[in-house]
């Protein structure tokens, strides 16, 4: 392979305009570094001169700054899936200049396959090495890698040194077979392998390698706060009194937890809660806490999609291969969240909501209805199947001027039928087995901040004796009233 190593600029000249190109990784995790700004730098060469030059791309979840927000600024993207969380991006989708379409992440290698978005004309894949029979050793995280790479005319290598080929067992690369013939997936328990530690591809796809040594763009969270700390320990709590009552097994049941500041808190929560035993994780994102409860063996094994990890961390695991090995498998997005697999293993699940309602339907996407903030994620894969579904956000926003739970959400990503549970720092509502009016009821003594607790028992009390109580007239005036005033406190039905 050695005769094939070229510059990131040389690389990009294998991508024309028009092309969809399908990347590596998940959240920067395994993303491309250096060949998405050389497109971007092909992009505005070409537009300098008049021409046209927009690419569709395709991933596995969000990416870094050097893909996502390279690209959005040079106007280089026709159209993005499934998942974004660059600023730059968020703002060209939002004013109309990129189109997006939000996807469920386990559907997106399938719909690939399908023929159901385009033909993939070029993989860009990050990897630690690749041999001459074209056996490629990926990074930190893994996504649709598979799919692209066998869908793909043309391969592009990041051959990044930051990543040790003692990564080599740490994947399990697996693709399932398409309908008409597709099997069971032969995973039956968190710590089960399905597939090889490497991905293979005919080695004369590769039309080139770009040698790298940059970090994974992996950010920081903010650290926990009175807030966050106590819907982590609302979670915990719940989630003892259910094995107490014999709801849940004594022996547990394996987590998954989505990504960001609430979700690291929650899973700091369950660590320090000696009630709750040492448990497994069957997530697609594993995050810093993740590890810090390894290192503790309060987390005995953990299967995701990337190891979504700050720098020092990710250094602490390489140096620790012999310590981590044997605890830590990389799926693909089509195992980590297959909803077979999620309802097989009977997980715990644990996202985050941008907005509920009364009901429990909830909106995991869009601000005040209209606007992107990152995408649906894979929170829909593990809801809709998961043992308990559990949701949580802060019980305001925007220092109270914003109350998390509405009447009825602006925008709709997850049923009431699929939301089991909501736990915010005032509480914990368990709509199992609840009409809809028994949930509004447990919604808002439980969940909703004490500022809007009057406001939306009026708002019940308006609708009258219905079966679920709505005035459609009135249902969405706390939106507008913060769209007017800046304050939904202010409503009035």
């Amino acid at each position: 392979m050695r005769y094939k190593l070229m510059t990131a600029q040389e690389a990009a000249t294998f991508i024309n305009h028009g092309d969809i190109v399908g990347f590596s990784g998940f959240t920067p995790a395994g993303a491309p570094k250096v060949v998405p700004g050389a497109i971007a730098a092909k992009a505005r060469e070409e537009h300098a001169k008049g021409h046209a030059f927009k690419i569709g791309v395709v991933t596995g979840a969000s990416t870094g700054d050097s893909l996502d927000g390279e690209l959005a600024r040079a106007n280089a993207i026709s159209f993005r899936t499934p998942y974004q969380s660059n600023n730059d991006l968020k703002e060209s989708l939002n004013c109309g200049e990129t189109q997006y379409f939000d996807m469920h992440l386990s559907q997106i290698a399938q719909e690939l396959r399908y023929g159901f978005l385009g033909k993939v004309k070029i993989a860009v894949i990050e990897a630690a090495d690749v041999t001459d029979e074209g056996e490629i050793l990926l990074t930190s995280g893994v996504g649709i890698t598979p799919t692209i790479a066998k869908l793909a005319d043309q391969i592009i290598i990041e051959l990044n040194s930051r990543h040790p080929k003692a990564l080599k067992g740490l994947h399990d690369i697996y693709e399932p077979l398409d309908p008409p013939y597709r099997r069971e997936i032969p995973v039956y328990t968190v710590r089960d392998r399905a597939g090889s530690p490497l991905l293979k591809v005919d080695p004369k796809k590769i039309v080139g390698i770009v040698e790298t040594n940059a970090p994974d763009q992996v950010g920081g969270f903010a650290p926990v706060d009175e807030t966050t700390a106590k819907i982590g320990d609302n979670v915990a709590n719940f989630l003892v009194e259910q094995i107490k009552n014999g709801t849940l097994p004594k022996e547990f049941l394996p987590i998954q937890s989505g990504v960001g500041n609430i979700a690291n808190a929650v899973l700091g929560s369950l660590g320090a809660n000696k009630d709750i035993p040492a448990f497994t994780m069957y997530t697609e994102v594993i995050q810093d806490a993740v590890i810090k409860l390894m290192k503790e063996n309060r987390v005995s094994f953990v299967s995701g999609c990337s190891l979504t990890v700050s720098t020092p961390v990710l250094d602490d695991i390489y140096a620790n291969m012999d310590f981590f090995k044997d605890k830590i498998v990389l799926r693909p997005q089509e195992l980590s969240n297959n909803p077979e697999l999620v309802r097989r293993l009977g997980l715990i699940t644990i996202n985050t909501a941008l907005e509920a309602d009364i009901f429990g339907n909830i909106n995991s996407t869009h601000v005040l209805g209209t606007k992107m903030m990152n995408g649906l994620g894979g929170s829909g894969d593990f809801t809709r199947n998961a043992f308990f579904s559990i949701f949580t956000c802060p019980s305001t926003a925007k220092g109270g001027k914003i109350s998390t739970i509405v009447p009825l959400v602006s925008h709709h990503d997850h049923s009431e039928h699929s939301v089991k549970v909501i736990i915010t720092e005032q509480g914990v509502a368990d709509l199992r087995g609840k009409s809809p009016r028994q949930r509004a009821e447990a919604i808002i003594e439980n969940c909703v901040h004490p500022d809007y607790k009057q406001l939306m028992y009026d708002y019940v009390k308006l609708a009258g004796k219905c079966h679920t109580p709505h005035t459609l007239a009135s249902s969405f005036n706390m939106h507008t009233e913060f769209a007017n005033s800046g304050d939904m406190r202010n409503t009035k039905w």
